[in-house]
């Protein structure tokens, strides 16, 4: 694979996945609650997620699932109904931001675990990733097409691991730079939502073409 096309794609995955979504949002909740340990782990969860998705589009089965239009269209409209639940969620009266310091119950590895690959599985952010996005940078001509998916995954899951290395580390310094400034939680409330809210609508207009 060209030099620029990896450097492209790189640069969208930054973008990816600094944008606001379930995942990030599970992962600052774990972390804040349980601490960086759990977070580790519930990553973990979300990495064997990413996986799945990415032999799923690496074997073709997603390109089985996009050729049904009625298959494509339920999975984007749940996709953009879940997506319209989060924005509610972050800004509903009485709603917390995820930076907001709170006590959940102590959970198990396992459960962590577990918890974190159900969050990918069923995200639509992520789907849409696997399904949509990376397979725009596959070119056939070049050959090992199979590698090219590979290689793209695994650049995906790397930088994913990255950012969401440091947003956990940083989510306790967030968390307390928030806790006595309630105009900034409301804000970045407001922001995610918002954010949330615009995804959900894109994926409402989005087509196959």
């Amino acid at each position: 694979m060209e030099h620029s096309q990896i450097f492209t794609f790189a640069l969208l995955t930054v973008g990816f996945v600094l944008t606001p979504g379930p995942n990030m949002i599970y992962l600052i909740s774990r972390t804040l609650c349980q601490g960086i340990r759990a977070g580790l782990i519930s990553y973990a969860g979300l990495v064997i997620g990413s996986l799945f998705y990415l032999a799923c589009a690496a074997f073709g089965i997603t390109a089985l699932l996009f050729a049904i239009p009625m298959a494509y269209d339920a999975l984007r409209f749940a996709g953009a109904m879940y997506l319209a639940y989060l924005a509610w969620q972050a800004i509903r009266p009485g709603a917390r931001s995820p930076f907001e310091l709170r006590h959940l119950e102590q959970d198990s590895p396992r459960r962590l675990f577990l918890m974190g690959l159900l969050t990918n599985l069923l995200n639509p952010k992520q789907a849409l990733f696997y399904l949509a996005l990376l397979p725009q940078f596959i070119d056939e001509n070049q050959g090992q097409v199979f590698q090219q998916f590979l290689t793209l995954g695994f650049i995906q899951i790397f930088i994913s691991f990255i950012g969401n290395g440091l947003i956990m580390l940083a989510a306790g310094a967030i968390a307390r730079f928030l806790t006595d400034k309630p105009r900034w939680l409301l804000a970045q409330r407001w922001l995610m939502g918002t954010v949330l809210a615009g995804m959900s609508l894109r994926m409402v207009f989005e087509t196959k073409d």
